[in-house]
């Protein structure tokens, strides 16, 4: 299980949140690669329940159990896992599930809960969450216990876009961009030359971009551009982990395209969209 090393930014968050006791009780991972995700919200439960040397490499009882996913408090809730018995839907986050949860939140616990919700696919393999699988009724059904959870207790969500969730629950957590650290190309080809150097451009350059990438919008499907302009920003940072404050600049841009992602999914002129668009990613 990789540690936080990777993710500067993540790594400092949580430790000296752990280490303050201030800790977000209800956190929200978003990005591309879930397992990354995953393994992340494996890693702040293995620092919320060491008991050792509070290092990576710890061996103590809480930690080696986290690394073998086989902790007593810390759960991954699919469609798929942990169910109560007697619940046969298979394709959602049920609302016995939620009842079960508050259920056994009652009762107290020595170790600090963490409740890492995702999705499966059939072949097992940790995916995101969305509105289908996790749906109003069994997220609404735990919204007080996100709001004020017991003592001890950490819920974590994972999921590609922050649309993909309900807006209740995006409201209550703390959210964290997550880049991938994949090595795997991911294309960025419709948009590269629109793209390449757009961090050095001026003001007055803006509209120039706009026509730019208006003109591949109106040749090819708009969410396809904005997915190719996320992949090319994506690539920027895993090029430059180590620089701060580009990191920031390139985390809100993807969180700009993010938001002109849902403005076209609500049917928005397109146009004003790209536009508005250009002009956060101009500064």
């Amino acid at each position: 299980m990789p540690c936080l090393d990777n993710y500067p930014f993540l790594t400092k968050y949580f430790t000296d949140g752990v280490n303050s006791g201030k800790m977000a009780h209800c956190i929200l991972f978003y990005g591309s690669d879930i397992e990354a995700q995953y393994n992340l919200a494996l890693e702040i439960a293995r620092m919320l329940n060491c008991k050792g040397t509070h290092t990576p490499e710890c061996g103590c009882l809480n930690c080696n159990w986290i690394r073998e996913n086989k902790h007593p408090a810390v759960l991954t809730v699919s469609k798929v896992d942990n169910k109560p018995a007697d619940d046969n839907s298979k394709t959602v986050i049920s609302i016995e599930q939620a009842r079960m949860i508050k259920n056994d939140l009652l009762v107290t616990s020595d170790y600090h809960r963490v409740l890492i919700f995702c999705d499966r696919d059939k072949d097992g393999n940790i995916r995101g969450l969305n509105q289908q699988v996790f749906q109003a009724d069994a997220a609404n059904a735990l919204l007080k216990t996100f709001e004020e959870p017991p003592e001890n207790t950490t819920f974590i969500f994972l999921t590609k876009d922050k649309s993909d969730m309900i807006t209740t629950v995006v409201s209550r957590a703390q959210s964290f961009y997550v880049p991938s650290m994949k090595d795997d190309e991911r294309d960025f080809s419709l948009v590269k030359d629109a793209m390449d150097g757009y961090l050095e451009l001026e003001r007055g350059e803006v509209l120039d971009f706009n026509d730019k990438i208006l003109e591949i919008a109106k040749m090819a499907d708009a969410e396809e551009v904005f997915t190719q302009m996320q992949n090319y920003i994506e690539s920027l940072l895993r090029a430059n982990l180590d620089n701060m404050g580009l990191k920031v600049k390139l985390i809100a841009d993807l969180k700009a395209i993010e938001h002109a992602k849902k403005q076209n999914r609500l049917n928005m002129n397109i146009q004003t969209v790209i536009e508005t668009l250009s002009f956060k990613l101009i500064l």
